[in-house]
């Protein structure tokens, strides 16, 4: 496989990349991203034997149920990371390791488990960003891996890009596989 097919299975939509400055319009179709996820990626699922959720989406990749069960744990540090921003100034959050968490005993779980925290984690989130004022998207917190500070503008772009992308993986596999 050449660089680029892996490439196209990595991040079937592309790498993010943030627009600044951020417009009313841009802001309000990363929240349509948000606020959408749980239907989309419960519709993406829906209908997937045991099988097929512990397929991997790409050689070397995370299986369908961990790539559900992934999105749940991202989302709810980002919401929470969210929070910390709006309350704090300029935060250092905390960073996780994501593929190690992807081998804990919770991702065996039913999908449903992720799919209702889903649900949750994301109208909490939306209800949260459709209250914000255009100053709050301008507050921040500190990535110590990055060591950079990072709006809340730059942040919803960014898990509406997530939103997509872990949805694309998804589909991209069923099209592939012809589920």
């Amino acid at each position: 496989m050449t660089n680029s097919a892996a490439d196209d299975l990595r991040y079937p939509i592309g790498r993010f990349e943030g627009v600044t400055p951020t417009t009313s319009e841009l802001r309000g179709a990363a929240l349509d991203a948000i606020a959408g996820l749980p239907a989309r990626m419960r519709a993406t699922v829906m209908d997937l034997t045991e099988r097929q959720l512990d397929t991997a989406y790409r050689p070397g990749g995370w299986t369908v149920r961990q790539v559900v069960h992934h999105v749940a744990d991202s989302h709810m540090n980002a919401l929470i990371r969210a929070k910390l921003a709006l309350t704090e100034r300029d935060p250092v959050i905390k960073p996780y390791d994501e593929n190690a968490w992807a081998t804990l005993p919770d991702m065996r779980l039913p999908v449903s488990v992720s799919l209702g925290l889903l649900d949750g984690i994301h109208a909490r989130w939306a209800a949260l960003y459709v209250a914000m004022t255009a100053d709050q998207f301008n507050r921040s917190f500190v990535h110590p891996e990055l060591g950079e500070r990072m709006t809340l503008d730059w942040h919803l772009q960014l898990y509406a890009w997530h939103s997509r992308h872990h949805v694309a993986h998804i589909t991209q596999l069923r099209r592939c596989e012809g589920w």
